[in-house]
């Protein structure tokens, strides 16, 4: 898919998703669990538990749970909740829910028989990631939390068009 349609089709996905401005992520996370009708709990996560993921969305049966990289600045760390954010709002699934020692010591709390979904970032290239990168992207934009802007012809909207998509694929074709 093109970027300018992946873009396109993310703005129209949450069209309805109310910013606050000034943005706060806090604010912003309530508002999310109260439209899923369910907490939404942000967790630092632990590296030496799950490796080299920097963010990851976990669906029990009640309450959605987002990890983000511990250690992590204000903005980075906003951005790994925002893309999560964009899996739970895009109702992405998992080819296969994990049931692993991980789980077990992010949640030592939780029965892994409640985990519904698990989705953790392993490709930026993966349709799902992408989108929800842009869904991190836009809910940025609106925020007025953006330095970089896309395909303006600048220096610096360059620099988002390549780091936006790495590979290229919007010169691809849909």
């Amino acid at each position: 898919m093109r970027l300018s349609a992946l873009r396109r089709q993310c703005r129209e996905l949450i069209a309805d998703i109310e910013v606050p401005r000034p943005f706060d992520l806090a604010t912003f996370c309530s508002y999310v669990a109260a439209r899923r009708g369910r907490p939404l709990h942000l967790h630092a996560l632990d590296n030496r538990v799950v490796g080299s993921v920097c963010g990851l969305w976990l669906a029990t049966d009640r309450a959605d749970h987002v990890f983000h990289a511990a250690g992590t600045g204000p903005l980075h760390r906003q951005h790994i909740v925002l893309h999560e954010i964009g899996h739970m709002l895009c109702d992405h699934v998992s080819p296969g829910v994990a049931e692993d020692r991980a789980l077990a010591l992010l949640l030592p709390d939780v029965d892994p028989a409640t985990i519904t979904r698990v989705l953790g970032r392993s490709s930026y290239s993966a349709p799902q990631e992408r989108t929800a990168e842009m869904v991190a992207t836009i809910i940025n934009e609106r925020a007025g939390n953006t330095v970089l802007g896309p395909g303006d012809g600048t220096t610096a909207g360059n620099l988002h068009d390549a780091l936006a998509d790495p590979y290229g694929s919007n010169r691809l074709g849909d």
